[in-house]
């Protein structure tokens, strides 16, 4: 059967589990999990969701997903951590009572998924704090953090600039936990669109490692032109694909930073710099 394109598919057991091509990002999560505040900004559809996930993954220690991959034998799964994952790309918040109910939600969600307590409180900050405590203290273990478009409830609110400040200081206040936990936790990595500055939004949270442009996690999303060579090669053969033909399409440059965005159709190249 002939494998798919995985477009738009965010959850890497979906796609190991079933017939799709899989590029073996984990040599870049491997290295990139030795940090422990890890901040990274892409363009929309560019895997961010799909890398956190396969973070997750590792972390939770599912050994069967990366069977064949480099992770495989250079992850000790004998340890197990418990994951906390938010997540703000869906639905809208244009009002502080949508971001609330939407971020004491998703606390609420994670407790019951780790089978914990957690009292609601009026303060995200405190109920924040309760859900890592408790994780810590059930689990025996530090917790791994995922955030993903750590922005939206910003840019959600770009139109009306003083929401848009209420929003960045709130989500400062909630980020700001994050640091305040450092012992009781072992990984946390933000994911969005935009890069704030980290005075106006993570001045609570500056001991951020930014990847976004360091060269060594350039390809961690996104296909380079090395993996478009090798992984897809039965497509590009099998469909007479002229390479040179496609960067001049697409106004691409012969460089090795070529990437391939995964929205984009099975034949476009997308230059990442």
């Amino acid at each position: 059967m002939t494998k798919q394109f995985p477009k738009g598919i965010q959850t890497f057991a979906d796609i190991r589990h079933g017939n799709y091509y899989y590029v073996d990002k984990t040599p870049y999560i491997i290295d990139l999990v030795k940090e422990k505040f890890v901040f990274l900004s892409r363009p929309r559809r560019f895997g961010k969701s799909l890398t956190l996930d396969t973070i997750a993954e590792l972390f939770m220690g599912s050994k069967a997903l990366f069977e064949g991959l480099y992770a495989e034998s250079q992850w000790d799964w004998e340890i197990q951590y418990p994951v906390i994952r938010l997540g703000f790309a869906g639905g809208v918040m244009d009002s502080e009572e949508r971001f609330l109910e939407n971020v004491k939600s998703q606390f609420h969600y994670q407790a019951r998924h780790l089978n914990i307590q957690l009292e609601s409180s009026r303060s995200l900050s405190v109920m924040f704090r309760d859900l890592i405590e408790n994780t810590v203290m059930a689990y025996k273990q530090p917790v791994v953090i995922l955030v993903d478009e750590y922005d939206k409830p910003i840019l959600d609110n770009l139109a009306n600039p003083s929401q848009a400040i209420v929003m960045r200081d709130k989500l400062r206040d909630l980020y700001s936990i994050i640091k305040e936990q450092d012992k009781n936790i072992r990984f946390a990595m933000l994911t969005g669109v935009s890069k704030f500055s980290k005075v106006n939004l993570f001045s609570g949270l500056n001991n951020l490692t930014d990847i976004t442009l360091l060269k060594q996690y350039s390809a961690i999303c996104g296909y380079s032109q090395a993996e478009l060579e090798t992984v897809f090669a039965p497509e590009l053969m099998g469909n007479n694909v002229n390479l040179i033909e496609m960067q001049r399409w697409y106004n691409v440059s012969p460089r090795p930073s070529h990437l391939f965005h995964r929205k984009l159709k099975r034949d476009n190249v997308h230059d990442f710099q």
